[in-house]
């Protein structure tokens, strides 16, 4: 197979966009309804969103951002990617993830950013890895951010990960062996991102080597993965 024969087959499914539609919701059922309501221009809420890698943060703060965009300004940045101030016109949401890669000035202004919310109309949307208290920034700002809505995001359960493992590959048009789920659950990763991302390279092996997407080939393929991560 050419190269761009390999490519056109990698290019059959594109992978969708985060959407509030598409997070697998778990016990984040209000968490969720208070990320739509920030789309709404009259929604001047700060909130704070924690958790470890792969808990979906980067999924529901781009999803927000998405579907904010069209109703009022936005300004959404990387922790690492923040400047030394935010230029905020009236209304705008701001939008920050991984509030602990700011830099010492972009704390200020995200300080800074706090205290003209209310003149301004602004909505705050932060994500970190750690609660507030556990983050290493300036006194004031980590006060600022205790007094936010505060959520953890929380892990889904098995049972939900299956389902939206099961719901995942029906979406990619996948038909695969019952047990596939049950494998990747026992022996994958624990991270719902981690599981997708091995499910569609079970889905683009399958159709590389026109094998279906069984058992025996996913063994082989995280089999693998971890030699390629041996040194």
């Amino acid at each position: 197979m050419d190269k761009s024969q390999r490519q056109l087959l990698l290019d059959l499914k594109p992978e969708q966009p985060p959407t509030l539609d598409n997070f697998v919701v778990g016990a984040n059922t209000e968490l969720v309804a208070r990320l739509r309501s920030l789309g709404d221009p009259r929604s001047f809420e700060a909130l704070y969103l924690w958790g470890p890698p792969g808990c979906g943060k980067s999924h529901l703060l781009a999803a927000t951002a998405e579907a904010a965009q069209a109703q009022r300004p936005l300004v959404f940045v990387h922790g690492t990617e923040a400047g030394t101030e935010f230029t905020l016109a009236p209304g705008s949401l701001l939008v920050i993830d991984d509030v602990e890669e700011l830099t010492a000035e972009a704390q200020i202004a995200l300080f800074r950013a706090f205290n003209a919310a209310r003149f301004l109309g602004l909505a705050l949307l932060l994500a970190g890895s750690e609660p507030p208290l556990r983050q290493q920034l300036r006194e004031d700002l980590r006060t600022r951010i205790g007094q936010a809505l505060i959520y953890e995001i929380q892990s889904l359960s098995d049972e939900e990960k299956a389902a939206a493992l099961r719901r995942h590959a029906i979406e990619r048009g996948m038909l695969m062996d019952a047990g596939v789920v049950h494998y990747l659950l026992r022996h994958g990763r624990r991270d719902l991102p981690s599981l997708m991302a091995m499910l569609n390279s079970l889905d683009r092996a399958s159709l590389e080597q026109k094998r279906p997407p069984t058992l025996p080939l996913l063994r082989e393929l995280m089999q693998t993965s971890l030699d390629l991560d041996k040194p």
